[in-house]
């Protein structure tokens, strides 16, 4: 494990948890920790912000997932022409993000649009 990913990790665990209280309880922070060094979920820390995806592979389609981002607006939005780039060399089709509804009016600029809602029950 290169220190400066763990260094990374640290600086932006404020964002990460932040955005964990929105996840509805799918993750824990040492969840997204052992998801990025076992590399089944790609970190990136930006100065103001940080993301974390996943590659979904469907039977007909593959996506890389955004389903956590936190920091300033702005540096998310920023981010995204470099996710699109690595989406595109990692062979997927599309790119999906998971969040509040707010995100939707942010990224319209970006060509993203709401192809469904999910909506959850915990039982």
């Amino acid at each position: 494990m290169a220190e400066g990913l763990m260094e990374e990790i640290v600086r932006c665990r404020h964002w990460i948890e932040d955005a964990l209280e929105y996840s509805g309880g799918t993750h824990t922070f040492k969840d997204i920790v052992d998801g990025i060094l076992n590399m089944s979920f790609q970190f990136w820390p930006a100065p103001r912000g940080c993301a974390v995806t996943e590659i979904c592979v469907f039977p007909q389609k593959k996506v890389l997932h955004i389903f956590l981002a936190a920091g300033e607006k702005d540096q998310i939005v920023d981010m995204d022409e470099s996710a699109v780039r690595f989406a595109k060399e990692q062979g997927c089709d599309a790119v999906t993000i998971a969040g509040r509804r707010g995100w939707k009016k942010v990224l319209a600029h970006k060509g993203y649009e709401e192809y469904f809602t999910t909506l959850a029950k915990d039982i």
